[in-house]
């Protein structure tokens, strides 16, 4: 059971201009399940993306690297059960053939298809049944598509992950929705997912490209689950164009500031679900580090308490353990950090206390409380670290005994 979200009901999901989804179910991996998803976009989309770091990764990642290079894309095709990494050159041609099959069907190029793959790594693509799946797949697109393309794309999520916005820009009402997938294998830079946002307003390429990495670090990179980086992970930022507004050329315009904290908010909320679907989670934390030199150092602890098994394990047990938070600062790899300066506290929504200070234990921090603030299912640990103005917050869950049983099992 996720924390604290539900998957919101198809009236919620509001159509973006120019975008149409369908789903089939094609057998990639499992029977009687949805696995395949297209999304057709109209002629003059523009598309941005960010994706994984990891060096082993897949092919679909490769091959929708190489076509966002050439500009134009018309459509994005997406399979579940079967990440097609760690598969080679044959990886590599699959993913090429799957684009193929669609860019027939829609009457596109091979180059304007964006693939994307999810599920278990080292098994190669069934590329047959994903093409028998696709007339289905493209018989069943619409405009309000969305919801059922967040369900299509699941894996070991408990729920789809879906959000909407509308903001006014430029006296024209522009639409947002997105939808994502995620609850293991989860860390930054990215994690075990896949996120598409799409949008109906107009927006020149080289502010697209600037958007979605900044989207990214502030949402789909400062979440983990596991700390564990996956082969597959994508992120794309969608402008359709169709709204009305005059073109967002620059970041200097009123426009691009709404804009920007649209995609920004609903990329946090994606994010945020995903952990929030963590797999076997019943604990929402955020770490939030401030009082840092910079940036960095702020993520560098957040993610070293963030990342912790033994940290997560106490949360999940509701055990005010906290000296594993100490110790998680202490190992995050800031080697000038002046431990008397340190602050650390927990909260909830209805409470706060001061835990650590001046290298210890706070003399006013009573276990009792801590063991109280735990019990909740939405936590905060707030680290000062009294060396300067910069802050950084990232998003995680705790550790549960599901958790171990879901990935043994992930296969069967």
């Amino acid at each position: 059971m996720a924390v604290n979200f539900a998957t919101p009901n198809p009236a919620e999901l509001f159509p973006v201009a120019g975008v149409r989804l369908g789903v089939a179910e094609a057998g990639i991996r499992k029977a009687n399940r949805r696995d395949l998803t297209v999304i057709e976009l109209a002629t003059g989309t523009r598309a941005a993306g960010v994706f994984t770091r990891n060096r082993f990764c897949a092919a679909p990642v490769q091959v929708c690297r190489e076509h966002l290079a050439t500009g134009g894309i018309r459509a994005l095709v997406i399979n579940t059960g079967v990440a097609n990494a760690g598969t080679g050159d044959a990886g590599l041609d699959n993913a090429r053939a799957s684009c193929a099959a669609v860019a027939e069907q829609l009457g596109v190029s091979a180059a304007q298809v964006l693939p994307f793959s999810t599920g278990v790594i080292l098994e190669p693509l069934p590329v047959d049944r994903l093409t028998a799946g696709l007339p289905r797949a493209i018989a069943d697109l619409r405009a309000d598509g969305w919801y059922d393309a967040a369900h299509a794309i699941m894996t070991t999520d408990t729920l789809a992950k879906a959000v909407s916005r509308r903001v006014q820009i430029g006296g024209r009402t522009v639409t947002l929705t997105g939808i994502s997938k995620g609850a293991g294998m989860i860390r930054p830079n990215m994690a075990t997912m896949l996120g598409f946002l799409a949008c109906d307003a107009a927006v020149a390429q080289p502010v697209l490209d600037a958007l979605v990495k900044e989207a990214a670090d502030l949402s789909f990179n400062s979440i983990t689950v596991d700390g564990d980086t996956s082969t597959n992970d994508s992120f794309i930022l969608i402008a359709t164009g169709q709204a009305g507004n005059a073109e967002i050329a620059d970041v200097a315009g009123a426009g691009y500031k709404t804009l920007r904290e649209a995609v920004v908010e609903v990329s946090i909320a994606l994010a945020q679900a995903i952990v929030r679907d963590g797999e076997g989670a019943t604990k929402f934390m955020s770490i939030v580090v401030e009082g840092g030199k910079d940036r960095d150092e702020c993520r560098k602890v957040a993610y070293a308490v963030g990342h912790s098994p033994l940290v997560k394990t106490a949360f999940f047990a509701s055990d005010p353990n906290l000296g594993r938070i100490l110790a998680a600062i202490g190992y995050a790899g800031i080697d000038d950090l002046d431990v008397a300066a340190l602050r650390v506290w927990l909260g909830s929504t209805d409470e706060t206390v001061l835990v650590a200070e001046q290298g210890g234990r706070a003399a006013s921090y009573r276990e009792e409380a801590g063991a109280r603030i735990m019990k909740h299912a939405e936590l905060t640990v707030r680290i000062d670290l009294g060396r300067g103005e910069v802050a950084a917050t990232v998003w995680t869950c705790d550790f549960s005994y599901d958790y171990v049983k879901i990935n043994a099992d992930y296969r069967s």
